[in-house]
C-alpha cells in the first residue's frame, strides 16, 4: 500500500502591513464633486450673461422698429451725454472784435480801424468846411476894400480883440486876432503872395506874401481862413491893404480868428509888436 506523503506545512507568509490609502488618489466621492461644482459656476456665468444682455438686446430690438437711432438715443436716461459730429450745427465765428490769433490779423484790424478814423475825419472836416461856407456867404463882403491908412505896413485885420501872443501855450509863432467868421483880411504890405492853399497843415486856408520893407525880406502868413474866400494866388503881385480873404475857423481852430505871422530875414519876430510899430 502506498503510503501517501503528509503534505509539508504551508510555510505562513509573513503578515501584509495594512497600509492606508495614499491621499494621492482621488476618491470616488471627489470625482463626483469636482465636475458638478464646474457645472454650477458656469450656470451662475451664464446667467449672469444673460441677466446683462437680454435687457438691451430687448431694448435695442424694440427700438429698431422706430428707424436708425443715435448713440445718444441708444444710452440709458441715466448714463453721461455727449454731442456727435452729426448733431453739431456749423455757425460762422464773428471776427468783429479783437479775436484774431495772429499778429498779422490783429495789425489788419488796426489798420482797418485806422482807415475808418481817418474817414471819419474827413467827413467831419468837409461838414465843417460847408456849414463854414454856409456862414460866410450870409456875411456881406465889399471885395473893393482896402486896410484904411497910407503907411508901407497896414493893419490886416480891424474889429478885432488880441488873442493868444507869440510862443503863449507852448509852441505859437504868430499872434491870433480875434473876429467873426467872414471878416475881411488884408495884405500887410506890398509884395508877392508865395503860398495861397485850401489846406496848408495846421493853419487850415492859408495865404504867405513875401514882402521887402525896408531893406528887409519880411514873409507875413494868415491862418486859418475861410473855405472858399481866398482872393490871391500864388505868384501874384500884391498891394498894401489889398483883401486877400476872409477870417475862419479852419485847420488847428477851435474859433474864428486871424493867426497872423511874420518872418524877418528868415527868423520869427512878435507879430503885435512889429504891427503896433510899423502899421498905420
Amino acid at each position: 500500500m502506498r503510503r501517501t506523503r503528509a503534505a509539508a506545512p504551508a510555510k505562513p507568509s509573513p503578515a501584509r502591513a495594512t497600509t492606508a490609502p495614499s491621499a494621492s488618489a482621488p476618491s470616488k466621492k471627489g470625482r463626483i464633486t469636482k465636475p458638478l461644482r464646474s457645472l454650477v459656476i458656469l450656470s451662475m456665468v451664464g446667467g449672469l450673461v444673460a441677466t446683462v444682455a437680454l435687457p438691451a438686446f430687448a431694448a435695442g430690438a424694440a427700438r429698431t422698429t422706430q428707424g436708425p437711432l443715435t448713440l445718444q438715443q441708444m444710452a440709458v436716461d441715466d448714463a453721461q451725454s455727449f454731442v456727435a459730429a452729426s448733431d453739431a450745427n456749423a455757425s460762422e465765428l464773428s471776427r468783429d472784435s479783437y479775436a484774431a490769433t495772429t499778429p498779422e490779423e490783429i495789425e489788419k484790424k488796426k489798420a482797418e480801424e485806422a482807415a475808418a478814423e481817418r474817414a471819419r475825419q474827413i467827413a467831419a472836416a468837409a461838414a465843417a468846411a460847408a456849414a463854414s461856407r454856409s456862414s460866410s456867404s450870409s456875411v456881406p463882403t465889399n471885395i473893393a476894400l482896402t486896410s484904411p491908412g497910407t503907411g508901407e505896413v497896414r493893419w490886416p485885420i480891424l474889429n478885432f480883440t488880441k488873442g493868444r501872443g507869440l510862443w503863449d501855450s507852448g509852441y505859437h509863432q504868430g499872434v491870433d486876432l480875434l473876429s467873426s467868421c467872414g471878416t475881411p483880411l488884408y495884405a500887410a504890405a506890398a509884395g508877392v503872395v508865395k503860398v495861397s492853399q485850401e489846406s496848408y497843415g495846421g493853419y487850415g486856408v492859408g495865404v504867405s506874401i513875401d514882402h521887402v520893407i525896408g531893406g528887409q525880406r519880411v514873409n507875413t502868413l494868415y491862418g486859418h481862413m475861410t473855405y472858399g474866400s481866398r482872393q490871391v494866388s500864388v505868384g501874384q503881385s500884391v498891394e498894401a491893404g489889398q483883401l486877400i480873404g476872409l477870417v475862419g475857423s479852419t485847420g488847428s481852430s477851435t474859433a474864428c480868428h486871424l493867426h497872423f505871422e511874420v518872418h524877418i530875414n528868415g527868423s520869427v519876430v512878435d507879430p503885435w509888436a512889429w504891427l503896433q510899430a510899423n502899421a498905420g
